[in-house]
């Protein structure tokens, strides 16, 4: 990965409210993100550009290791107020930019340029900012090759469904849920061919939020799909998914033991054969290279998974 933090849970944290600022600060996530864009109304955005700086700059921290900001996308007037403003007085609180909506490559140079100069301007290193890009339309699924290829600041693609169900016309009002009426996953050719684009370019892929906050079975089932596809991590929106996420994109620990004995051994028979061994047994099982391949990135998986 180009970024090795790990980012099972991902909360969305309003950028407008300070009491759930205030409560982001001790939740168990891997990563949040303090959002100028969807959770704020166009009226409430300046005021929340500068609750986020003073969020930012306060000594209180946040327990999660990644801190990250949504700013709003390229088609509307805030995008560039939302950079200056947070990055220029906040810049070295910040590990990277959620640009949201991205639908050309071109989108992502543009940030990319502008967060060098931000850089440059308050003495940080040039390229320390990442930048994340959420995949939300028809158009931007198109694309997503190029857009994956965009910046070397990238770090990871995330699955936006919300406004990607609104662009495909799907016959849903819960945003990350079931489809009425389709058998099967709908999201699959999405989530495939994006996760197949961060893959291309060594990116982490995240899958985006399951909004029936209540329905903890629900979102444990949305979590599993996208694990079971390679996803790294989801966005959550309550504690309670928080807990079930790192749960579920974190290898159970029999897999983990597992993938370490399928590597001893490989490494094993090879050091008796002089390196000239092709397959093995392990648990009755014929494991070759792509077998060792696979127990190697179940053990990556578990390394980057915090205590």
């Amino acid at each position: 990965m180009s970024s090795p933090r790990p980012r099972r849970t991902v909360l969305a944290v309003p950028g407008s409210s300070d009491r759930f600022i205030a409560k982001a600060r001790t939740l168990a996530v891997d990563c949040l993100f303090l959002d100028l864009e969807d959770a704020v109304a166009p009226s409430a955005k300046a005021d929340a550009r500068d609750r986020i700086v003073t969020a930012l700059r306060s000594d209180e921290g946040f327990a999660a290791p990644t801190v990250t900001v949504r700013v709003n996308d390229w088609g509307t007037p805030f995008t560039l107020v939302d950079l200056t403003t947070v990055i220029g007085q906040a810049g070295d609180r910040v590990d990277a930019v959620v640009l949201p909506k991205a639908t050309r490559a071109d989108e992502v140079t543009a940030l990319d340029l502008v967060l060098t100069q931000l850089e440059q301007v308050a003495g940080l290193e040039v390229g320390r900012i990442g930048i994340e890009v959420q995949i939300e339309d028809a158009l931007g699924l198109l694309h997503v090759a190029e857009i994956a290829a965009a910046s070397p600041r990238l770090q990871s693609l995330v699955f936006g469904p919300g406004d990607y169900m609104a662009s495909m016309g799907m016959g849903s009002l819960s945003v990350g849920g079931e489809l009425p009426g389709y058998v099967g996953d709908h999201f699959h050719h999405a989530l495939a061919s994006i996760l197949v684009a961060a893959r291309a370019h060594d990116l982490q892929a995240i899958d985006g939020p399951y909004v029936a906050i209540r329905d903890v079975e629900g979102f444990k089932a949305s979590a599993r799909r996208a694990a079971a596809l390679g996803y790294d991590g989801k966005w959550v929106l309550h504690p309670d998914q928080a807990a079930v996420g790192n749960e579920v994109f974190t290898p159970p620990a029999a897999d983990i033991e597992r993938a370490s004995r399928i590597v001893e051994a490989y490494r094993e028979a090879g050091a008796r054969a002089g390196g000239g061994v092709g397959a093995i047994v392990v648990d009755d099982e014929m494991v070759d290279e792509a077998g060792v391949k696979l127990a190697r990135v179940t053990l990556a998986r578990a390394g980057q998974a915090p205590a």
